[in-house]
């Protein structure tokens, strides 16, 4: 599945012709200016209880979907398995026990289905989380700084906040955006506060459409604003995940801008963005807030990775 050519050409045509200022007073890191994990450093053990905490039932939750050659995906990627057998290529058993066996080679992009974006995937006109030049730290042959591989597991408290409920519809159409103002009156509606070290999901009931109507999915979506984005880095959340492809709205409230919610939360924030979370099981039981848990793979030099997160309550 690909984001087709049009989708963006607006978007595009509009930033060739006026890419705002950016002011470079976002770096260093309020981590210190060698950081290179960003809001991870908010998780401690002391927030890993707290989260385990919240288990009462026991029952989990897959928050990633199947990853496969129809997975949702940011056009050019692409995902293909193939699978090969470990012997002469016929299916001949070998040695004296007659073992046969199957082995697989996968090709694909990282950036696919249920993924984590991580610090070095989305920056400011070359510079990155801290305020680090690409030339310093991208090569063909993997990131050397910001890789996947350098990420601790992330354990700690989620919560999910349910965007299509506070605007009191299933489905919320391409292009709503969501800031500080909804945040804050969805959780407290629900009766969650947000705090450091969390991770926060938001259900808008997109998801959906990536498997009735895929075309639709990927041509645009509803999302988070910058707005919203610096009220949730600025709060010192973890991670920010959503049922959609982008996080981001699609189209924005800025006609001239492209994700600058992923600008503020990745460069500026050192927040890490998970999409295509699969929110619909915990919005059908009303789970709020969840442990959650994410051993993502070390892929050394990887930019992103595809990712299944659980959610347990």
């Amino acid at each position: 599945m690909t984001l087709h050519a049009t989708s963006l050409r607006a978007v595009l045509a509009a930033l060739a012709l006026a890419v705002p200022a950016m002011a470079d007073d976002w770096y260093p890191s309020r981590h210190g200016a060698d950081d290179t994990l960003g809001a991870i450093n908010f998780l401690s053990p002391d927030k890993v209880v707290q989260a385990a905490r919240l288990v009462t039932t026991g029952k989990t939750y897959a928050l990633g979907v199947p990853t496969g050659p129809d997975s949702p995906a940011y056009g050019p990627r692409r995902y293909a398995m193939t699978v090969l057998q470990l012997d002469d290529g016929l299916g001949a058993p070998l040695a004296a026990n007659g073992i046969t066996s199957n082995d697989d080679l996968l090709q694909t992009w990282m950036g696919i289905g249920s993924q984590i974006d991580g610090l070095g995937h989305l920056g400011i006109k070359h510079r990155y989380y801290n305020g680090k030049h690409a030339s310093e730290f991208v090569t063909v042959t993997g990131l050397t700084t910001f890789g996947i591989e350098t990420l601790p597991p992330i354990v700690s408290r989620g919560v999910l906040l349910d965007m299509a409920a506070h605007f009191g519809k299933p489905m919320l159409e391409a292009g709503t955006v969501f800031n500080s103002a909804e945040i804050k009156a969805a959780a407290s509606a629900q009766n969650v506060r947000l705090e450091q070290g969390d991770v926060v999901l938001f259900h808008t009931g997109w998801l959906s459409l990536s498997e009735t109507d895929p075309e639709r999915f990927m041509a645009g979506e509803p999302g988070l604003g910058e707005d919203g984005a610096r009220y949730l880095g600025e709060l010192g959340v973890v991670a920010v995940g959503a049922d959609t492809w982008g996080l981001d709205a699609l189209p924005g409230d800025k006609a001239d801008e492209l994700f600058p919610a992923h600008q503020e939360l990745l460069a500026r924030q050192g927040v890490y963005v998970l999409e295509n979370m699969d929110t619909r099981a915990l919005v059908a039981d009303g789970v709020q807030e969840f442990l959650f848990v994410l051993g993502q793979p070390r892929f050394v030099g990887a930019v992103q990775a595809v990712i299944n997160p659980v959610a347990i309550r």
